[in-house]
């Protein structure tokens, strides 16, 4: 059964005590339009400059997204005042393996103030308590110290490395293999509370 993303963003399990997972609104285009304009590079790759008109379009077509594979991506916003803050999402799966990859992004005005641990506890929980999958994978650019961090916090462990496999700003960079099972993530947060 294909459910819709927005369906899914009006749970009570999708709030935190700093955040809240919500389906993305057509509105929310300006702020991604800000979040870009921040750094420039998205995923170890530095992004062509994009139009505003683009940013409309990516957000209404992300508002009426069906989730595929559970593959979706969802709005953090914090808790209180319902800001926009960036987002998270599962962006591959294995459903018959049991794994699934995330990724999220988060403004540069709102980094370090745990939206984002916050986050991927509230997506981990969801996937592996609610849609049984049995192992969460990342794949970071291993200079990237901020994500590695929050990975382990979360309680993610090293399993491999994939040695100069990114070329971006003049040289290749390696990339950390991150993975956790759905009973590490059970000890330390447990499937079923905040």
């Amino acid at each position: 059964m294909r459910r819709s993303v927005l369906q899914w963003g009006m749970a009570s399990s999708w709030t935190g005590r700093r955040v809240r997972l919500r389906a993305i609104e057509p509105d929310d285009w300006t702020a991604f339009t800000r979040f870009a304009d921040e750094d420039g590079r998205r995923a170890g790759r530095l992004d062509l400059p994009r139009s505003a008109e683009s940013y409309r379009a990516w957000a209404k077509e992300q508002a009426v997204a069906e989730c595929d594979d559970d593959r979706f991506r969802l709005a953090v916003v914090t808790a209180d005042t319902g800001e926009l803050v960036g987002t998270i999402g599962s962006h591959r799966s294995g459903p018959r393996s049991g794994w699934f990859e995330f990724d999220v992004m988060v403004g540069a005005d709102h980094r370090r103030k745990g939206y984002a641990t916050e986050a991927l506890v509230l997506l981990s929980r969801f996937m592996f308590a609610e849609r049984r999958y049995h192992k969460c994978l990342a794949v970071i650019l291993a200079h990237n110290e901020p994500s590695l961090a929050l990975t382990r916090r979360v309680g993610f462990t090293e399993e491999g490395r994939l040695r100069e496999h990114v070329f971006f700003a003049g040289r290749h960079h390696d990339l950390v293999m991150m993975g956790m099972l759905a009973d590490e993530f059970d000890r330390r947060h447990t499937m079923s509370g905040p």
